[in-house]
């Protein structure tokens, strides 16, 4: 059976399929339900969120699912932002803050704790899966999140960065090649030398840990979810194609803009967050491209363009947002996240025959 392997059983789903924890809103208690009620495995991207928030939503996947589910967190980054690098980027931003009818935000100084509270908040809900993006926890937080009987499941671009998650002690690693939609997880070195191809990183991977590898980057259909378990994947990560299900928090020209695009379109940009992350090619990017360099490292340049973000939503000026998106979305469907699981299961099971 395809479908029966060490991470399924471990996570207690009937099918090798995660719902990427995509944050931002994207990722809605009705998604992240039907996806695990449907036998995938449905999770909520947090990693923006705050506390409260945080809470309620999980305790509405809950009153949604009794079926496992898992919350995506983000490994916290402290950057040196001098207040020079600061007025730079509010200046290149002020035409689009400008037309928008927006004051210039003011930007706290990052820390750790909303990642601690976050971890409180996974602990106190019993959340039975905890993944991580953008580096690695501690080992004393991966044996307190142990301590609770929490599946813990890291993010690798490179064969060595799942090396890393495996000796920290995580139970299962997302290997994300580099076609994959929204910010690259690479950690321990520049994002450009870890562009590797989902194809080619999986096998590699799985031939140098000894924990399941999740495939993830451009799997959109039971055609990729079959090649992933073929290269020796024991399950696979979709974020592209939950975006565009009906149960999708996803701004509707964020949905619109996918289903319409084709697979040269999403490019890899840092100019909405001070992060490297795929999306699709707009004005904002354009514009901003000369000045990617000296932007502010996220989150300091992501909490700059929010509010210009949410604003061009409202404005319906999706030539400003941040399309996150992988380069599948030529795939893309408008579906239910129920019909899209199911469609995925029979497609394989027709392939399998």
């Amino acid at each position: 059976m395809w479908n029966k392997n060490e991470l399924t059983q471990k996570l207690g789903i009937a099918y090798p399929i995660i719902q990427a924890g995509m944050a931002g809103g994207v990722t809605t208690p009705e998604l992240i339900a039907a996806v695990s009620n449907a036998g995938g495995l449905g999770n909520l991207g947090a990693g923006y969120m705050q506390p409260e928030q945080m809470k309620q939503t999980i305790q509405k996947v809950k009153a949604l699912t009794d079926q496992p589910f898992g919350v995506n967190v983000f490994i916290p980054e402290i950057p040196e932002v001098s207040e020079v690098d600061l007025e730079k980027a509010n200046e290149w931003l002020r035409p689009f803050r400008e037309e928008l009818k927006l004051k210039e935000p003011a930007v706290g100084k990052p820390s750790t704790a909303l990642f601690e509270q976050q971890l409180e908040i996974i602990i106190e809900e019993q959340v039975p899966v905890c993944s991580f993006t953008f580096g690695v926890p501690s080992k004393a937080i991966i044996q307190q999140l142990k301590r609770e009987n929490i599946t813990l499941v890291g993010t690798a671009t490179t064969v060595n960065e799942a090396m890393i998650n495996e000796e920290i002690g995580v139970d299962m690693v997302v290997v994300q090649g580099s076609e994959a939609g929204g910010h690259r997880g690479t950690f321990s070195i520049p994002f450009g030398e870890a562009m590797v191809g989902t194809m080619a990183l999986v096998p590699q991977t799985v031939d140098h840990i000894g924990i399941p590898v999740i495939a993830a980057g451009g799997i959109m259909d039971g055609r990729g979810v079959l090649a992933a378990l073929t290269l020796g994947a024991q399950a696979v990560q979709m974020g592209t194609a939950f975006v565009t299900s009906l149960e999708s928090g996803a701004k509707k020209q964020h949905i619109e803009s996918i289903l319409n695009s084709t697979e040269d379109q999403p490019q890899i940009t840092s100019v909405f967050s001070g992060k490297p992350a795929r999306g699709i090619q707009n004005e904002f990017m354009t514009k901003m491209a000369p000045y990617e360099k000296e932007l502010p490292s996220y989150p300091v340049q992501n909490a700059l363009t929010k509010e210009i973000r949410t604003e061009a939503a409202k404005q319906d000026r999706p030539e400003w947002l941040s399309l996150w998106s992988g380069q599948g979305s030529r795939l893309s469907k408008r579906l239910s996240a129920r019909e899209l699981v199911v469609g995925i299961v029979s497609q394989v099971n027709q392939l399998v025959r």
